[in-house]
Order: structure tokens, then sequence, then C-alpha cells
């Protein structure tokens, strides 16, 4: 069984087919971290714990005069803080008269079949038939009558465990819970890299590897979504560690809203990562009875490099985290309407770009920002969720009609979550939005978020988004977010509950997306913020795929589409074609290359095909012909980091492989040409060592083995900024 209990050393083992996560009883009772990483025979590893009277590390009064028992330096499964050690705690809270220390021992365990369900939250769920078993061991607190129930769910055959946390209030009094965690994991050594993903908006996910240093290194939000600055993954990695060697361990914290990942070298050169809910901001005010729940963090180990880690999170999320059937399925070609439009079109102008959309070989139209309430600029409309007839005459239904007409599937942009000072909403609904008493709003993108930790505010976007959808046949929805949080006061909640604000929206927007996005399971949903604003592994719960960013440079796209990789499957990275000079860089690409960039993920159009020469349109319907034959390898393959737009300055290369090794797309952008240079080369990988592949296009035959290890040329004639696709099959 993959979850079970030794009671003879009082040690809990959970398995995956690679790997080994076990914890031991301490002779006190406390929950303590013994090993993660290769799976082993071994189930008594009391060896590993040492025993010294330190300095200034105190004892638990139930220890005695043994001084060599301290929590301040064991390696613990979770910590409550003010017991003794010193290190940043998975639990913060006020109980009683003011007390604060947490000191939970083990009272009981449980081991269930299945994943079960996270109350209010996504989380990741088992296939049929798939062998997944559930850990809960119960640590209680007599004194504060607190208990947290530790959640490990192992989905053996993907080499994953998902861990969450619930509290339990079980006094007669309130508590208030200031920081909970929802996964804690002590290393007794920290010779360590740490691999994080920051960013900006419009240059987000970028790769940063850095060395584990004395004290607190943290990343997170404190912006109401997980953010373009940071995303909610980190990986710990050994020194030696590159794609393919190496121990290496991920984490990935499945929430939308404000996070902390940190890890902690401490005083005796260990280890401690801790990941869940920001507590910057956060409180919550837990009465008797009531339940608090965190949410699910995702944990994969690897034994043999990056590439190995990023495939289990790839296959994971692809498989047991998306619930939309089109996860499965192939998606259309879109063209979307706004870098050809933006918000001056009317009817006439959107159907002469969707004509020629359809002549270029798009399978889909969708209408961008501008098409409602009195919104010809983005300081108007948000919230009035009604055509604009001056605009769109015929209105949606009549619009998608015309589409369909042309042999196209038809898609539309929504913003739900905000509002306009200057609409129908707000006049109506002032007190919708989230603000402070007795202070001007402060604006993002000139608009205001809507308060929904309310629920009057959820029911009313439920209904609003359902009628809008069931008015047309609209087979895709852009699910926009274009501002971070700044205000959290809610007009409903009392002043000692504002501090759960930031969380109650992240639930409200959950409970808003299950009654809307879940409802309909035949449209396609694109998340955005901005672009990659809000890209963690929670949205894609609710849509298979997110549009990766605002910025579409090519070159660019090259930094963004890597780090993204890391954790995600290219089957949620929308990524599109667009007009050059870029609009966001100014950049000029050719149209070749920038269909190379854009089928590194879920392939569309960002542009003005009327200002595309005829034969710019033909090659646009060459693409997607290509990407249409090759999809499957691109979204369902393995995918394989060749070279590091970081580390290598003259070409960037990356290949996806068909799960039974059979198919192989190689795809290569110049990105620094030297004059008179030398000969470069990229080894493939992923191939059938003792297969033999023929290349399109060239001459022979060559064995999986010869290409992954001599490689192949990067084609001289290529210029700056030119790429190239080789396609491979094995005979």
């Amino acid at each position: 069984m993959a979850a079970r209990y030794n009671a003879e050393t009082k040690t809990f083992i959970l398995e995956t087919a690679d790997s080994s996560y076990i914890m031991k009883v301490s002779r006190y009772g406390n929950l303590l971290h013994m090993y993660y990483g290769s799976r082993i025979p071994d189930e008594d590893l009391d060896y590993l714990l040492t025993f010294h009277d330190r300095g200034f590390s105190p004892n638990p009064n139930e220890a005695g005069n043994d001084r060599t028992f301290s929590l301040d330096f064991l390696p613990q499964e979770f910590s409550g803080g003010r017991n003794g050690d010193y290190r940043s705690p998975s639990l913060e809270l006020v109980w009683g008269e003011g007390g604060s220390a947490f000191c939970g021992k083990v009272a009981g365990y449980e081991i269930k079949a299945g994943a079960g369900r996270i109350s209010g939250m996504p989380g990741l769920r088992e296939l049929p038939q798939e062998q997944v078993h559930t850990l809960e061991i119960r640590l209680a607190d007599p004194v504060s009558r607190v208990e947290a129930v530790l959640s490990y769910t192992v989905f053996e055959e993907k080499n994953v465990i998902a861990r969450t946390v619930r509290l339990e209030n079980r006094g007669e009094k309130a508590v208030r819970l200031e920081r909970l965690m929802s996964a804690t994991i002590d290393f007794q050594n920290s010779d360590y890299d740490l691999i994080c993903f920051p960013g900006r908006h419009a240059m987000e996910r970028e790769f940063r590897r850095i060395p584990v240093s004395e004290g607190i290194h943290s990343i997170g939000s404190s912006r109401g979504t997980s953010s373009h600055q940071y995303n909610p993954f980190l990986i710990v990695c050994g020194k030696n560690c590159g794609e393919d060697q190496g121990q290496c361990w991920g984490i990935s914290l499945m929430y939308s809203g404000s996070f902390l990942i940190e890890a902690e070298k401490d005083q005796y050169s260990q280890l401690r990562l801790n990941a869940g809910i920001n507590p910057a901001g956060f409180s919550w005010l837990l009465e008797p009875g009531e339940e608090f729940q965190a949410p699910q963090a995702v944990l994969a180990w690897s034994g043999s490099g990056l590439t190995r880690l990023s495939h289990i999170y790839h296959r994971i999320f692809r498989e047991n985290l998306c619930r939309s059937p089109f996860r499965r399925k192939a998606r259309p070609v879109l063209l979307n309407s706004w870098e050809a439009a933006y918000f001056d079109f009317d009817e006439e102008k959107i159907l002469t770009i969707a004509r020629e959309a359809a002549h270029m070989g798009a399978e889909m139209f969708v209408l961008d920002d501008g098409w409602f309430g009195k919104r010809d600029d983005d300081s108007t409309g948000l919230g009035d969720w009604t055509v604009n007839r001056k605009k769109i005459g015929s209105g949606i239904q009549g619009l998608s009609q015309k589409i369909h007409a042309m042999g196209m599937q038809f898609g539309l942009w929504v913003e739900p979550e905000m509002v306009s000072e200057d609409s129908e909403l707000y006049r109506r609904h002032p007190d919708w939005c989230l603000r402070e008493p007795g202070r001007p709003a402060v604006r993002g993108r000139y608009q205001l978020v809507l308060d929904l930790s309310r629920r009057d505010v959820c029911e009313y976007l439920i209904e609003s988004m359902n009628s809008l959808l069931e008015s047309a046949q609209i087979e895709y929805v852009k699910w926009d977010m274009n501002r971070s949080l700044t205000e959290a006061w809610s007009d409903l909640l009392s002043a000692e509950r504002q501090g759960e604000v930031l969380h109650r929206y992240v639930l409200g927007l959950y409970y808003v997306m299950e009654q809307v996005i879940l409802k309909h399971p035949d449209i396609i949903f694109c998340g955005c913020s901005g672009g990659g604003g809000r890209f963690d592994p929670a949205m894609l719960y609710y849509q298979p795929q997110i549009w990766c960013s605002d910025n579409t440079d090519a070159i660019n796209r090259l930094k963004i589409q890597y780090g993204t990789s890391f954790a995600y499957p290219l089957s949620c990275m929308e990524s599109h074609v667009s007009i050059c000079p870029n609009h966001i860089t100014g950049r000029s690409v050719p149209l070749s290359t920038r269909g190379i960039v854009a089928m590194d993920g879920v392939f569309g159009f960002e542009l003005d095909p009327l200002k595309l020469t005829s034969e710019e349109k033909e090659a646009c319907r060459q693409q997607v012909d290509f990407y249409k034959k090759y999809s499957k390898v691109i979204l369902d393959g393995d995918y394989y980091r060749l070279t590091s737009p970081y580390e290598n300055p003259y070409f960037t290369a990356w290949q996806q492989v068909s799960q039974d090794q059979k198919k192989s797309l190689v795809s290569i952008v110049v990105t620094d040409r030297e004059g008179n240079g030398p000969q470069r080369f990229v080894k493939l990988k992923g191939l059938n060592k003792d297969g033999f592949y023929r290349i399109e296009g060239w001459k022979g035959k060559y064995s999986g083995n010869l290409l992954m290890n001599a490689g192949i040329p990067v084609p001289w004639e290529l210029k700056e900024y030119e790429g190239i696709q080789l396609r491979l099959r094995m005979i």
C-alpha cells in the first residue's frame, strides 16, 4: 500500500513508484520528518536523528532533565512555534486569554482509499482504476483545544504527494488564526540551490537559480493573486543537478491568491521549506466547532534531474487536475481581435477581420474587450455585461451566427471580477467594491475590484455570466483580470474579520467558477490576468489553458515559455503569432519564427489579418496546417528543454516527443548570429536509443542513440531571429 504505519517503529511510510516519504512519532508524541527521496526499503530511520545538549535550544517540559531533546533542531513535519522551535512555523494563532503556542502531538491517524475532496478549493483527483491513498494524521493540543489534521494524498504511479492541512477548533472560545502553511518540509542539510520564477507584467516566470544561504529566502505575493512577480512554485536541488542528472524536489501551491513559499537555512545548516497562504494581511476568526482548510501543495521528487521533475508535474496537471473535457481534446486555432482592433471597431470591421481570419486557416474568432456597455476605452463599462448595439448591431447572438456561417467557432472576452466607476453596476452598488471606509479608491487600469467575499456579488456574477453564455452560441471565453487587489476591506464583515477578505475573495472566485465554468463543459475557458498574472495550478482546475503573457514578442517568449515549462505542460500555455514590429517591444521577427515559438503551446493568432500580404496569409495557413498535424505531439508529448536561453546566447532549442517515441518535433531559434562563427550542435532527447529516425527533408536515417549523443548541427544558413522546425519519425 502507498501509505502505511509501522507500529513497532512508530513510523508513517508513504511510497510512490520512485520515492519514499517517511515520518516518525517521537518519544514525546511529536511528528518528526525523517526522509523524502529515492524509494528505500527501510522503515526504521532512528539513526538519522542526533540528540545533543545544544546551548540556547530549550527543551519541552515533558522531556524533564533530558537536554538533548529540543524542537529547535529536530526535523519536524508541522511546527507550532512558541514551543522551543525558533524557525519559521507552520502555524501561528491566538487563543484563550492571548496564548499563542500550539503543541500538537499525534492523536490518531486514518488511511483512506482515493484522493478525497478539499472543501471550497481545487485539488488533485484520482482517475478511474488509479491507485491513490490518503493518510490523515491528527495533531491535538489539549490546552488550546486546536487540532491540525495533516493530509497526504499519494499518487503512487505518478510520483506525487499532495499535502494540505485542516485546522479544527475543538474548544469553547474563538481562536484567531494568523498563519497556516499547507506544507512544511525539514531537510537535515542545506547544501542545495533554489530555483524560482520571478518576473513582472509582460515578462513573467523568468528562471533564477541561487544557492541556499543563511537566513530566509522567500518568494510570494501580497497582491491578492498569485501575481506576475512570483509563481507559486519552487525547486530545491542539489548543486550538481541539471536537466538530466541530480536530485531535486518541487513544491507547487494550488492557490490563486496571496501566497508565501520560504526556504530557511538555520543555525545548524538545516533547511526548512514552508508553503501556504501569505500571512501578511491575513487572519481568520475560528469560532468553536469551526474548521479552516488550507490549499493543497503538490510535492514531487526526481533523482534524475529537472526534466524528470517537469514531466511529473506536466503529467499530474494534465491528467489529475484540470476538469475541463478539453484537456484531452484538440483545441481550435483562434484569432483574437485585441491587437487587431483594440476598442476601435464596429460590427462591419469585426466581420471583415473574421472573414480574413477564416481565409488564413483560423478555426475560431474571439471578440476581445470593447463589445459591452459604454466601453470605448478601458475607463468605462466594466460590470455592464450587455452588448453595445452601437458597435455590434446584431448583438452577440447575431454576430455569433454570422461568424459560424463563415465556418468558424465564436469566442468572447469577459472580466467578471472588475467594475468601472462609470458603469450602471457601480452606480447601483458602490458598496459592492473592495475599498477602505472614508478613503478614495485606489484604481488599477482605472477599474475597481468587486467584493467576491460577498455572496450577493458572487450570485450576481453567476447569473450575469450564465445568461451571457446561454444567449448565443459561444465556444470559447477569455476570462481576464486586469489589476491587483489593494484595499482588502469588505462592507459586510466586522472589523475583527477584515483580515479574512483576501482569502474569502479567492474562495468566492472559486465558487463563481464552479457555477459558471464547470456548468459549461462545452466551452473552452482561457484564464488571463494581464497575461500571466494568475498562472497557477488552481486556475488549471477550471480552465484548460491560460494566456501565457501579454508579451507576444517571440524572442521574449523564449524565456517566458522556458520558465513556465518547469511546472506547467504545453497544453495549458496559450501562445499566439502577433504582428511586427511587436506592440510591446517594437522588435521585428520573421513570421516563420513567430509561428515556431507560438507552437510551443496552444497555438493561435493575435494580429490584424487585413495588414498581412497574401504571401503572409498563406504562410499563416501553412502554420495552421502544420500545427494541426503535430498538435497531439506538442500538447500531449514529453517536453525537453534542449538549451537554456539564459546560458546559451546563440540559440534556443526545445523538443516534443510523442509518448510512444515514434514522432518528434525539434525547434531551434537563433538569437545571436556571429560573423564566421563556429558550427554549433544541439543534442536531442527522449528518443528510442535503439530505434532509427528519418528527419523530414534530410537524406538517410539516424539512430536515436546517435541523435542524442552526437546531436544535429544548427543550420549554418539561419540568420539572427530565424528558426527551423525538424520533424522526426521512427522507421
